[in-house]
């Protein structure tokens, strides 16, 4: 901190734990969409069961370091806002409904664009800007009105609430889920023979704890300043779009980082792989779809707190109320999209 503004200390945790994530989804096939259409019409399991990795590692590792004193769960937004049930309802389901059309969401869509495709650029460009339309801009004052957001009156979280009630540690519980996770995941045979898979998944999830536990040391030493926070891809890509064009909105942070971050690992996984090259889109339908797909993301995660790593990883890793109810929205929503898009193209 004697070298480094705090700013950029933030920006650097966000940077590291970031490469990891877009190494995972280069190397490791960690993606959302990916996984659901993997799942539902290539009858494969690997990718979606390899979320209960993520999810798992993420959750253990959470709470332990939360047990240690070093992650602060009641400062992350999960817990620090009360949960709008409805804003995690229809928020997830805009959000996944959008992901179907517009093919990625932004994670997916920064994991994308590091491979070169500059159709993902699009959706990125395009979440960042809609998304900052409903948290600061012409929508805000609706967003606020329609999904009130209050601070709440402790943690927001499953753990927090089993601890309360009966009393058994919130990393008891904590390890509960995340052997139960852990099971799922790994009683899919063909995911047990993957060692890439399940060593990128055990990757991405540490990525997401480490994050929450930088930035929850330099919470401390800043009193407050720099905010408790985890990987998440709506506002965050609005906040590195100001930043890039302006050097403000609040200065380097861990949302730059982030953004960053996955570019970069995203970069270099697709070189390892062989699979960088540029494309761009020659249909202007499939455009105009991408981008209605963006707009619907950027409106979607500003709802609910968080995208399908916002929410469904970050949050999760939280044991927040409002993951699991955003990340089966998601779901539900991006399954309706999907169903949608390939009835469109039958024929009569």
């Amino acid at each position: 901190m004697d070298v480094l503004p705090i700013g950029a200390i933030a920006a650097l945790i966000g940077l590291t734990t970031g490469v990891v994530m877009g190494l995972a989804a280069r190397l490791g096939d960690f993606c959302t969409l990916g996984a659901i259409e993997s799942a539902i019409y290539g009858e494969d399991q690997r990718r979606i069961r390899m979320w209960g990795i993520v999810l798992a590692t993420a959750i253990f590792s959470t709470f332990f370091l939360s047990t240690a004193g070093l992650i602060e769960l009641e400062a992350t937004i999960y817990h620090s806002v009360a949960w709008n049930p409805l804003a995690s309802i229809v928020g997830g389901a805009v959000f996944g409904y959008g992901m179907a059309l517009a093919g990625n969401c932004g994670f997916g869509a920064l994991a994308r664009f590091g491979g070169g495709d500059l159709r993902a650029m699009v959706v990125v460009v395009v979440m960042a800007i809609t998304g900052f339309v409903t948290l600061n801009g012409p929508l805000a004052k609706l967003r606020v009105l329609a999904f009130p957001q209050t601070p709440s009156e402790g943690p927001q979280g499953f753990a927090h609430l089993v601890a309360g009630q009966l009393g058994l540690p919130p990393l008891a519980f904590a390890t509960l889920v995340a052997a139960a996770l852990l099971i799922w995941a790994l009683s899919y045979a063909p995911l047990r023979a993957s060692v890439r898979q399940v060593t990128w998944g055990v990757a991405a999830g540490l990525s997401v704890s480490f994050a929450l536990w930088g930035t929850s040391m330099l919470h401390g030493l800043s009193f407050g300043e720099i905010p408790v926070e985890g990987h998440s891809f709506t506002a965050p890509l609005g906040r590195t779009l100001l930043w890039l064009m302006t050097a403000s909105s609040g200065g380097l942070g861990f949302a730059v980082g982030s953004v960053a971050g996955v570019l970069a690992g995203a970069f270099v996984g697709s070189t390892i792989k062989g699979h960088f090259r540029w494309e761009a889109c020659e249909d202007p339908r499939e455009l105009g779809r991408q981008v209605g797909g963006a707009a619907l993301m950027g409106v979607g995660g500003i709802v609910a707190m968080g995208c399908s790593v916002g929410q469904g990883v970050t949050g999760f890793a939280t044991l927040a109320y409002s993951a699991p109810v955003t990340l089966a929205a998601i779901y539900f929503g991006a399954v309706f999209g999907l169903r949608r898009l390939i009835q469109g193209y039958q024929p009569d």
